[in-house]
């Protein structure tokens, strides 16, 4: 929808005094986005979630606010994976003191389960996944496997 046609401009949700705001996130993928960042209805962070709201930039965008937690860059390269545009603030004291985007590494270590039942990083040796990050997916350094479809799926 768009401004004109909306009768009530405003925030659709509320304001943080400190926390993350995690704007432009791909249109449905906020859950995704929570469960990378390990928050179920069993944790205790107080958060808003608003899905498919009007973008300029992007059509539609997902936005997920956070209270009292910032995130650490591990989570955000995992956001970048299924969120290539988000865009990450941290506020304080309602006021954002810190504003950047999201950076897909070259080199993913940990944050993506091989789904090759084969591969040494689903045994019980001490060896993390590893992947690299090509145009055309995800493509696992110890057995060559590749993703290139439900990334977010396969996020560890």
């Amino acid at each position: 929808m768009n401004d004109e046609a909306s009768p009530v401009k405003g925030l659709l949700i509320s304001p943080i005094r400190s926390g993350t705001v995690i704007d432009h996130i791909t249109a449905g993928e906020a859950l995704n986005v929570l469960k990378i960042l390990g928050i179920t209805g069993s944790t205790t962070e107080s958060l808003s979630v608003a899905t498919n709201v009007a973008s300029h930039r992007m059509e539609k965008k997902d936005i997920v606010k956070i209270e009292n937690r910032e995130l650490r860059k591990e989570e955000v390269d995992r956001i970048a994976l299924i969120a290539p545009q988000a865009k990450i603030n941290i506020i304080r004291e309602y006021l954002v003191v810190e504003k950047k985007g999201v950076e897909i590494p070259k080199i993913l270590r940990g944050v993506v389960r091989c789904p090759n039942p084969g591969c040494i990083t689903n045994t019980n040796e001490p060896v993390e996944s590893t992947f690299e990050v090509l145009e055309k997916g995800l493509h696992c350094l110890y057995c060559d496997w590749w993703i290139k479809t439900d990334i977010a799926g396969h996020i560890i």
